[in-house]
């Protein structure tokens, strides 16, 4: 393929590679064009797929739009095509068990446009929906567009069903990009806002927002409830977009954006925004070294920057992703620079990977550059930590890079390949290789890629014959090599102490065991089977104290751990 597809790689029909498994494939059809934006791990090892759908309407065969319906009617339930009354993009959403079957089915749609990019899994057991849409109310909407494009947040619960919804925006248009929780349970939700010219109405007469560049970074904090708490924006006299927000340790966010933009040399302002809200507005302090640059902004728990950094050559550097160490953070992206600016490491061919080790003040530990051929693109990023020592402080013992390389020019073997690099805690590559395709359709493209607990490993992408009709395509895979790399126990509670529900994760190999509750004078509460290596357990009953689980495989293994209901 020539066209380049930012965040897309090829996906293969059927993965092998030596000590590679495919431990089950999940394929979901669909007869209209659909983009995966996000695969969502769920505390119980469950996974949500997310993206965004055109319902197909021609048959009859449309989502009902009333409320996020679970499922597409069948053919004894046709609904009248005209029930998509827009036959726009929808917020789509499907949830499969740890086997990789389907659990329930979602559509949340408004009358126009409406692009699901970000989902976050709740501490509660559910999801926050972060979404760019072109829709007024009506449909599933329930608030007026406030002009332009906006962000839509919907709550759901672990079931689907939504808790609550939000629009946010104002005369400008904005976009959601990602969305986390942070440790007081509220959120963060960052994207981009781009002014132009346009009015908007603050309660006192119309006046005029105006921007730093033609497009700058919106961050937004909210309750656990949806209140919006504050709102941020960011810029330089360019283009700034996020790209990547992880929450930090201290209850903050360590915001990822891709700059293209010069320092803005002025002080903080505020701006009011309708409705009596103040808007704080901050500009860039650092400059660009070259023609993009990873910006890398950390905000406190009250959503004000701590401290931003600016990293990058004299040519393009974009930055992909972002992960927490145990000695601060990790920046992942791709450099077409040589060593300029503050690049202390060059390129070998086409773009390279580079990444750059940083302590929580944003200063620089190392960086390392790696190199495929051609154009190498980044796509996933997972550190691997040892145990907990005594102090309760893991440390961080490896690092997991997922990627493909575009073709450029020639073309190699194992381009638009997926592959894996593993490197030690200081960067050093330790091993790569590459998933290799037995077949593959002419467009198939990996969107997202997570590392699990037990060392498997889950990529979700899109498969189709021709542009326009892409599937959602699934993968599964285990990996001998990366499962000796995680640390298991054979038991394991979280949270705990525990209040309402327990989860019991067990880290020996079997297909069915007994989990079986007990109190400390050994009479038998609870017991239930299972087949998954992560079960929810229901304590809500428990009185406050001390409790054994104990677990029974079909291997003949036994484990025990204490919990503690508080």
């Amino acid at each position: 393929m020539n066209r380049i597809y930012l965040g897309a790689l090829f996906l293969c029909s059927v993965l092998a590679i030596q000590a590679q498994e495919v431990v089950w494939q999940k394929d979901i059809k669909s007869s209209t064009q659909d983009f995966l934006s996000q695969i969502t791990t769920t505390i119980d090892g469950q996974y949500l797929i997310t993206g965004s759908t055109i319902p197909s309407t021609s048959s009859g065969t449309a989502p009902s739009k009333a409320g996020g319906k679970s499922q597409k009617p069948n053919a004894n339930n046709k609904q009248p095509s005209t029930i998509n009354q827009n036959n726009g993009y929808d917020f789509h959403l499907i949830k499969l068990n740890q086997q990789g079957e389907e659990v329930w089915e979602k559509y949340f749609s408004g009358q126009n446009h409406d692009f699901l990019s970000a989902t976050v899994n709740t501490q509660e057991g559910g999801f926050l929906l972060a979404g760019t849409s072109f829709s007024g109310k009506g449909l599933d909407k329930k608030e007026d567009s406030k002009g332009g494009s906006d962000i839509w947040l919907i709550r759901i619960n672990e079931f689907g069903d939504e808790l609550w919804q939000k629009t946010i925006g104002g005369a400008s248009d904005e976009e959601a990009r990602a969305v986390i929780q942070t440790t007081d349970m509220g959120f963060f939700v960052a994207g981009n806002i781009a002014f132009g010219s346009l009015p908007f109405d603050s309660g006192q007469g119309t006046q005029r927002m105006r921007g730093f560049g033609s497009k700058d970074v919106l961050v937004v904090r909210l309750d656990k409830n949806g209140k919006e708490l504050s709102q941020l924006i960011l810029g330089g006299k360019g283009l700034d977009e996020v790209e990547k927000m992880i929450p930090t340790k201290d209850g903050g966010a360590l915001l990822g954006v891709y700059s293209r933009s010069s320092e803005v040399k002025a002080g903080s302002t505020k701006q009011e925004a309708g409705s009596g809200k103040t808007i704080n507005c901050q500009p860039k302090t650092t400059n660009n070294y070259g023609e993009g640059d990873y910006w890398i902004i950390k905000l406190n728990k009250d959503g004000k920057v701590e401290w931003e950094k600016n990293f990058g050559g004299k040519g393009d550097d974009h930055l992909r992703t972002l992960a927490l160490t145990s000695t601060g953070y990790l920046i992942g992206g791709e450099s077409r620079s040589e060593r300029s600016g503050n690049k202390s490491v060059g390129i070998e061919e086409g773009t390279d990977l580079w990444l750059i080790s940083l302590d929580e003040r944003g200063e620089e530990i190392w960086q390392k550059s790696y190199n495929f051929k051609n154009r190498d693109v980044l796509m996933g990023m997972s550190v691997i930590h040892n145990p907990s020592t005594n102090n309760n402080q893991p440390s961080t013992k490896g690092i997991l890079l997922g990627g493909y390389t575009q073709a450029e020019g020639r073309i190699e073997s194992d381009d638009e390949t997926f592959w894996m690099l593993y490197l030690d805690q200081n960067g050093n590559e330790q091993w790569r290789k590459h998933v290799k395709g037995e077949s593959k359709k002419k467009e198939e493209r990996l969107s997202d890629i997570k590392l699990n607990r037990d060392g498997s490993i889950v990529l979700a992408g899109t498969s189709a014959e021709e542009l326009g009709k892409e599937n959602w395509k699934i993968v599964k895979l285990g990996d001998k090599q990366i499962d000796q790399l995680i640390e298991k126990q054979d038991i394991k509670i979280y949270p705990n102490p525990v209040s309402d529900y327990a989860y019991v994760e067990i880290g020996v190999d079997f297909k069915d065991a007994d989990i079986i509750l007990y109190d400390m004078a050994g009479r038998q509460l609870q017991s239930m089977k299972t087949k998954n290596k992560v079960t929810k357990m229901n304590t809500q009953t428990l009185i406050q104290g001390a409790y054994l689980i104990t677990i029974k495989t079909d291997t003949n293994k036994t484990a025990n751990a204490k919990i503690i209901k508080k």
